[in-house]
């Protein structure tokens, strides 16, 4: 099955190229780019064009897709690398990147005449960019919202938040909490281990409790496995603390949680560094109470599911 829409696809790592691929077994014809040329040439051999920049790529698409690891990087690429001055009449950009608020808007009212911008930032790690099972927070004009989620359907799960801002700022509230999840399992498992509680046993207990979470049933296995999750880096967790410390100006009251899990990750990534990967924020327990988190089984990294 061919379908009609063109998909260009800028980004091509963990999330994006997952994402990219799944496009093209649904039967879109996808053009491609990013700077890693193994990225290039894995999405190629799937079944997509490669395009020779971010602008040209920008130029072919009926539908741009944007997967990035930072603000910066998308204001680089569509702003000064020139994609989004490429896009033609009818076009619409759909950023999928964590970013920030105030640039989206920026650059949507910068995009040339006819041309539509919604945000969609996504969740659910790269085993859920895999196996299309993420969840993707849509931002925007309605029509467009509509235009697009067909698309966005062989991803995962698209949840509609409102107009353009709006996806991040759902998505921003469930890494808050994710956040403040990471930063408290660890000292969950100190507590419980350190007073007697064999570890499987504790786990098995919080995932049938009131303390369950996706941390608890999709995260706590890299801790176990003692790489603490590698796909993901304390660096990019601290680009989210810092946006969402960016929204909590608009509260007016103190955000003391999610302040408690921004000085808790920037304490790992001093520990360990900040390509460390984010479960580290529970290394930091282990090390410092004399505790050791491992538990035997096969487990199977996220990213290989």
């Amino acid at each position: 099955m061919t379908v009609s829409q063109s998909i260009g696809f800028i980004g091509l790592g963990n999330m994006g190229g997952p994402m990219c691929r799944n496009l093209v077994s649904a039967g879109y014809e996808v053009t491609c780019f990013d700077l890693n040329a193994d990225a290039m040439a894995s999405c190629i051999a799937h079944g997509a064009k490669g395009g020779s920049s971010a602008a040209a790529v920008a130029a072919s698409a009926d539908v741009l897709m944007t997967s990035l690891p930072r603000p910066d990087h998308v204001e680089t690429v569509m702003d000064t690398q020139g994609a989004l001055a490429a896009l033609r009449p009818g076009s619409v950009w759909v950023d999928l990147t964590t970013n920030r608020i105030d640039l989206v808007k920026k650059l949507a009212e910068l995009a040339p005449d006819g041309v539509a911008v919604v945000d969609c930032p996504v969740t659910g790690a790269v085993d859920g960019a895999r196996n299309a099972k993420l969840t993707l927070f849509l931002g925007g004009p309605s029509d467009q919202v509509e235009r697009v989620t067909p698309i966005l359907d062989h991803l995962g799960l698209v949840i509609a938040c409102g107009p353009l801002g709006t996806g991040n700022v759902v998505k921003l509230v469930t890494n808050q909490l994710w956040f403040v999840h990471a930063a408290a399992i660890g000292e969950g498992f100190a507590l419980g281990q350190a007073n007697g509680v064999e570890l499987d046993v504790l786990w098995h207990a919080i995932k049938e409790s009131v303390g369950d979470s996706f941390v608890a049933r999709h995260d706590a296995p890299s801790i176990f496995a003692g790489h603490y999750d590698p796909s993901f880096s304390l660096d990019l967790c601290l680009k989210d603390l810092g946006l969402i410390h960016e929204l909590s100006g608009h509260v007016d009251t103190d955000l003391v949680m999610t302040d408690a899990a921004t000085t808790v990750f920037q304490d790992a990534a001093d520990t360990y560094g900040t390509d460390a990967g984010e479960l580290h924020v529970a290394k930091r327990l282990e090390d410092r109470a004399g505790l050791n988190f491992r538990l035997d089984g096969e487990w199977v990294p996220h990213w290989e599911r």
